[in-house]
């Protein structure tokens, strides 16, 4: 997401935890019943359970996005992992009641479906903002999470913008005038050049129809965060592996960010655009 943001020049994962990732097509069930749990304010907190194991996959959806993003990845890790998907707040079938959507407020939600299903071992896996989501929840949960997946996501911490240049990048000014047509000019930029349209059609639509007032303040709070510097204090402070799987629309700065992490790689997937899990999910998985 940062650098969809910029629109410019823009767990443990180790190898053998990779090979892992073969996948199957299928979607998990549609009309299961969402569990619920309650974040540090109160907030009620969607999330589904699937499969078994010591060491749960959580998956953490990005900006105005939920768990069907990860259908394609559901069924296939089920069958050797405990594989949790979620709805952070203001998102699919969670609370909107928050006032303030920051990133620390995130990782709360992530820590209340963390301490709810009660794994021995967690593996986070997070989209777009929910790389720098599922790194604030690291702290909260130093005792069971075992490394982060980032997915399109963490390019470069070295990044430099002021909060006002951030805005006007992501075209805030616009959201909060007609939210639905800025967000689909948004995130039409993020579509891989061979995505299937029927699928580009389907993220567009989604995406424009999310919350508006939770929405707006999410993505405010998080470019915020990035310009103020907020999340290279975050990873200072990860002590656990990171991978990321990322698309090649924007380069990833290997070098800066292993100036702020314990441990960093990326595996590049070429051609591909934001949604890289829904576009080629077999070989993301």
């Amino acid at each position: 997401m940062r650098k969809i943001i910029l629109r410019s020049k823009n767990v443990i994962v180790i190898s053998a935890m990779a090979m892992v990732f073969a996948v199957s097509c299928s979607t998990p069930t549609q009309n299961r019943q969402h569990r619920y749990a309650k974040s540090s304010d109160g907030e009620q907190i969607s999330y589904n359970v699937y499969g078994k194991g010591d060491t749960a996959l959580l998956f953490v959806h990005g900006w105005s996005c939920d768990s069907r993003y990860w259908r394609e990845q559901v069924p296939h890790f089920a069958e050797e992992y405990r594989v949790i998907t979620m709805e952070l707040a203001g998102h699919g079938n969670s609370g909107q009641n928050r006032k303030v959507y920051s990133l620390d407020g995130f990782a709360q939600d992530v820590k209340a479906v963390i301490e709810a299903v009660n794994p021995k071992k967690v593996i986070l896996i997070g989209h777009s903002f929910g790389g720098e989501i599922v790194a604030s929840t690291v702290k909260l949960e130093q005792e069971k999470v075992i490394g982060i997946i980032g997915v399109d996501t963490l390019h470069n911490l070295d990044e430099t913008f002021t909060k006002e240049e951030g805005y006007k990048l992501i075209g805030l000014d616009g959201m909060k005038k007609d939210f639905k047509p800025a967000v689909r000019e948004f995130v039409k930029q993020m579509m891989g050049k061979d995505v299937k349209q029927k699928l580009s059609n389907w993220i567009i639509n989604d995406m424009s129809s999310a919350p508006q007032e939770s929405a707006i303040n999410a993505i405010e709070e998080y470019v915020g965060a990035i310009a103020d510097k907020k999340t290279i204090n975050i990873f200072r402070e990860v002590k656990v592996p990171v991978i990321c799987i990322n698309a090649d629309l924007w380069p990833t700065n290997i070098e800066a960010n292993k100036r702020y992490m314990m441990s960093f790689d990326v595996k590049i997937m070429k051609g591909a655009g934001h949604f890289l899990m829904l576009e080629r999910p077999e070989e993301f998985n």
